[in-house]
């Protein structure tokens, strides 16, 4: 903020007769300071309303999701969500947009520090599981949740969710590739096989976790990990 008024100083004085009592530039820094100020409160706002969304769709699934229902939520008229996030299904796609940010910044981006290959493949699955295990034990998976509710349904909502997710799977079968190019997988591995095999094993976990109460569901999964890629090993 400090740099934005220093900036909007220099402007105004090289524009300004010297004569020009410096009130003005102090009324100019007041006015940007208050413009900030608002932008700020608006995108707080909106990353609220986008929380409390996603919190609705993770209890009752997308289609719950309402600009009325999020609005009651947050004690906001209909009328401030929709200011702020537009229609129905522009929250929709924000919420799902969001969700997969997160699950990228917990999973996948974090693996990136670790070697290519097996390394980095071991990373992901590791912090995957974890994921699992510490936040959609407790909320459920909107990925996962999210493919039954549109399963036999067509339309843009399911157009971005298809996206997202096979965009997350493209992402695991590069992993797979990588390790088989350095050589730590057999050559003959099916990256598409063993990445399906893999969300089947998430899969269980989430089950295992949300629905028998299993608390040794995490574990389960990383034994399941553990023997399911010593088959591919080269």
């Amino acid at each position: 903020m400090r740099l934005l008024v220093s900036h909007e100083q220099n402007i105004f004085e090289a524009f300004v007769p010297l004569q020009k009592p410096r009130l003005d530039v102090s009324h100019t820094c007041a006015k940007v300071d208050r413009m900030d100020a608002k932008t700020q409160k608006s995108e707080l706002t909106r990353a609220a309303i986008v929380g409390a969304a996603m919190n609705l769709a993770l209890a009752e699934g997308l289609e719950a999701i309402t600009l009325q229902a999020v609005a009651s939520r947050l004690g906001l008229s209909k009328s401030g969500v929709f200011s702020r996030v537009g229609s129905r299904e522009a929250l929709q796609k924000a919420v799902i947009e969001e969700y997969g940010r997160g699950f990228l910044a917990d999973v996948f981006v974090p693996a990136m520090q670790k070697p290519k290959g097996l390394p980095r493949l071991n990373e992901i699955v590791s912090r995957w599981i974890a994921r699992t295990r510490d936040v959609e034990m407790h909320t459920g998976c909107l990925y996962m949740a999210g493919a039954f509710e549109f399963d036999d349904r067509e339309g843009e909502l399911r157009d971005v969710l298809f996206d997202e997710i096979t965009r997350w799977r493209a992402a695991l079968r590069r992993t797979v590739l990588l390790a088989i190019e350095s050589g730590e997988l057999k050559a003959d591995t099916d990256p598409a096989q063993l990445v399906s095999e893999l969300n089947g094993v998430m899969m269980a976990q989430l089950h295992d976790a949300r629905f028998l109460r299993d608390p040794q569901a995490a574990d389960r999964a990383t034994q399941t990990w553990q023997r399911l890629l010593s088959s591919y090993l080269a």
